[in-house]
């Protein structure tokens, strides 16, 4: 099949690579570098880099909605575009232009989290399963019928940056399947119950907040890791939690219960396991306080 590919991110990479000893990838449109690191220097998107690495075209537009761009689009011929992470809008006239219309790749279980940050969202609202859906697309935000659905467990030990890997493997194995038995599909329109939108991570919601169950602090604290990472404060400065684990105890939310960051929450503690201070590297608990003071009874911000 001649396939126009529409990803940025790491996670649409996966399914890149999947499809292109298969298929035909006609070009591949991503979103334009950002400026990023300490120089603030334009960097390409990942998408993008493994397009030009493997010969791929590129084509990486600020808007698809000026009717160049879209007769640019249409011009390909392609039989399918595939969508995973893109992060524009696709006009109606781009979603008509392939042969077989544009499938998105979706890392939930549709209609659960529709929007962009489906799985950190599962995972902070202490969901035990997420998956990916594979979805015709339409005019609506993830509002498509389903083709194909996998599904992959959430524990207490799942982070957001665990659970974003396996997802995209199962992603590159589902659009891999949808595409190869496509014609035998017949899509199934999403349910009009169960619906719930799964809006961007704010940094304002990386404080952690102690005054709420174990379970509560371990999902936040694991929905947020690796990026942008739930912090707590100390001496004027912002450590990120980046993995605990629950545990017996009770005190005062937020107060150390002992001297190997065992955190007091509303009910029951959690140990906290990796952190990562400003400016470092992500380290064990114990490395952090075999120099950094945080003693039993301290209470963190």
């Amino acid at each position: 099949m001649r396939i126009v590919f529409m990803g940025t991110p790491d996670f649409a990479v996966t399914a890149l690579d999947r499809l292109r000893d298969k298929h035909e990838i006609v070009a591949v449109y991503t979103q334009p570098p950002r400026p990023a690191g300490r120089g603030q220097q334009d960097r390409p998107s990942p998408v993008q880099l493994y397009a030009e690495k493997h010969g791929i075209a590129v084509q990486a537009p600020k808007s698809l909605r000026n009717a160049e761009a879209q007769a640019a689009f249409a011009a390909l011929g392609a039989d399918v575009a595939v969508v995973a992470a893109y992060g524009l809008i696709l006009p109606q006239a781009v979603l008509d232009a392939p042969k077989r219309g544009c499938i998105n790749i979706h890392a939930s279980l549709l209609p659960r989290w529709r929007g962009a940050a489906p799985i950190q969202r599962a995972i902070m609202a202490g969901d035990t399963v997420s998956g990916v859906t594979i979805m015709q697309m339409d005019a609506g935000l993830d509002t498509g019928a389903m083709l194909l659905k996998g599904e992959v467990p959430i524990t207490d030990a799942t982070t957001a940056g665990a659970l974003h890997d396996a997802l995209a493997v199962l992603g590159g194995d589902l659009i891999a399947e949808t595409l190869g038995r496509l014609e035998g599909i017949a899509p199934v329109p999403q349910p009009a119950q169960g619906v719930v939108l799964a809006p961007k991570i704010d940094k304002s919601e990386a404080h952690i907040d102690f005054n709420q169950p174990a379970e509560k602090v371990l999902r936040h604290i694991h929905g947020l890791s690796p990026f942008p990472g739930a912090w707590i404060g100390h001496d004027d400065e912002r450590i990120k939690v980046l993995s605990c684990e629950r545990t017996a105890g009770q005190g005062v939310p937020g107060t150390a219960l002992d001297d190997r960051l065992t955190i007091a929450c509303a009910e029951g503690a959690v140990r906290l396991l990796t952190v990562q201070r400003a400016g470092k590297a992500p380290m064990t608990a114990e490395a952090l306080l075999r120099g950094y003071a945080l003693p039993k009874g301290t209470l963190l911000a």
